[in-house]
């Protein structure tokens, strides 16, 4: 690596020291996935963890009780008429992201919201617009850019082990059914920001057009909830300005293959790839070397050392759901989202302290979000070649 380790951890530690004192209040709305957050946020020194909403009373007084926070809603409305609201993590159904992200920035709140930032074109341009009318922040909670393979990727390429990239590839595939009805059917590149953040987030790239082919499909009941019966639909991102493209898959229905979130780089000094199954290294091929010693199997490090010592254990999991061990089926079918949660947490309220924008930023949320909308409709086009929007390319 380019830098020495005594260089690396001292610049870790001033960082950590040049952190700033102030704490933002946040409100977390939905309590399933999201109650992951908690604990994070009662540890992070910048973070007052303020407010819980969840429509259901019981499931609100239960988590409440368990965490000690006081502050409760069950309307959302509520949450943004309070003033002591600095900013909402939304962790609701998919339908409601845009909605309710739309509703935090007029009412003059900072947004953190999981993943898609919306499910239209149209949403997603108005997000942009409100940051930019207001400038209050945003974040789309893309937990595989946080990731400790993607954080040893983006190690790699930033002091240039991988050398030049030539090519990116990532797929996210998961059974869902049995999950919420708002699930069966959906295209699967509605829901394509976790291969679509990997490839362009590394070099912090802008997907500029798409080509999207769909193939096999899903059971006939659930071809009318979206007017989609695609199986698995594959799409070529072309970046702007540059001389890159990214290959990457989604299946939601009727595939067999255990849960797969990867992510691959192919350098021409050095490439990564993800193991086909989960738990196995990861395996880097080296340029130049002889034929049978290009490969290699290497143990993925983990990052805690990014982050303030009071947060850090929350990488590894064992943590998560409280003493009781339980769990939200995204965490442990998702193989615990590589330890990416207090990343997430973290990089916001840094970038609130520091006035500047989170990675990604509304902009860079709204790249990759319509980067899958539009590559559905490559889809239901055959393919046809389709360019994103110009308010992501900004």
């Amino acid at each position: 690596m380019v830098l020495s380790q005594r260089r690396f951890f001292t610049l870790i530690t001033i960082k950590k020291q040049k952190m700033s004192s102030k704490q933002f209040n946040v409100a977390i709305i939905g309590l399933g996935f999201g109650a992951e957050f908690i604990p994070i946020y009662q540890r992070h020194p910048q973070a007052n963890m303020y407010a819980i909403c969840q429509r259901t009373e019981a499931s609100l007084n239960e988590i409440g009780d368990k965490y000690g926070i006081e502050t409760r809603y069950q309307n959302y409305e509520d949450v943004l008429n309070d003033p002591e609201v600095d900013f909402v993590h939304i962790n609701t159904p998919i339908p409601n992201h845009a909605e309710q992200s739309i509703a935090a920035l007029k009412a003059g709140k900072h947004v953190a919201c999981t993943v898609p930032m919306a499910t239209s074109v149209e949403d997603c341009e108005t997000i942009v617009n409100l940051c930019k009318e207001t400038g209050l922040k945003y974040m789309m909670m893309e937990t595989v850019v946080y990731a400790r393979e993607f954080l040893f990727a983006k190690e790699m390429y930033e002091n240039g082990d991988l050398g030049k990239i030539q090519f990116l590839k990532a797929s996210h595939q998961q059974d869902m059914d049995g999950w919420p009805g708002y699930w069966p059917g959906l295209p699967p590149m509605h829901y394509a920001t976790h291969c679509v953040g990997p490839v362009l987030g590394l070099t912090k790239g802008q997907a500029e057009y798409v080509s999207c082919f769909p193939s096999g499909t899903i059971r006939e009941e659930m071809h009318e909830c979206y007017n989609s019966p695609f199986a698995i639909e594959s799409t070529h991102i072309k970046f702007k300005d540059s001389d890159l493209s990214a290959y990457i898959y989604r299946s939601l229905f009727d595939v067999a293959r255990q849960y797969r979130e990867s992510f691959e780089v192919y350098g021409d000094k050095k490439a990564m790839e993800w193991p086909l199954i989960e738990g196995e290294p990861l395996v880097l091929h080296t340029a130049k070397k002889p034929e049978p010693e290009i490969p290699e199997k290497v143990e993925c490090p983990d990052y805690a050392h990014l982050l303030p010592d009071e947060i850090a254990p929350f990488t590894t999991g064992g943590v998560y759901g409280g003493d009781d061990g339980e769990e939200h089926l995204s965490f442990t079918q998702g193989a615990g989202h590589g330890g990416s949660h207090p990343h997430l947490v973290h990089e916001f309220l840094t970038a609130l302290a520091e006035d500047r924008d989170p990675f990604p930023n509304a902009v860079q949320s709204a790249n990759w979000t319509c980067t899958g909308i539009i590559a559905h409709e490559s889809a239901l086009a055959g393919g046809e070649l389709k360019r994103l929007p110009e308010f992501t390319l900004s």
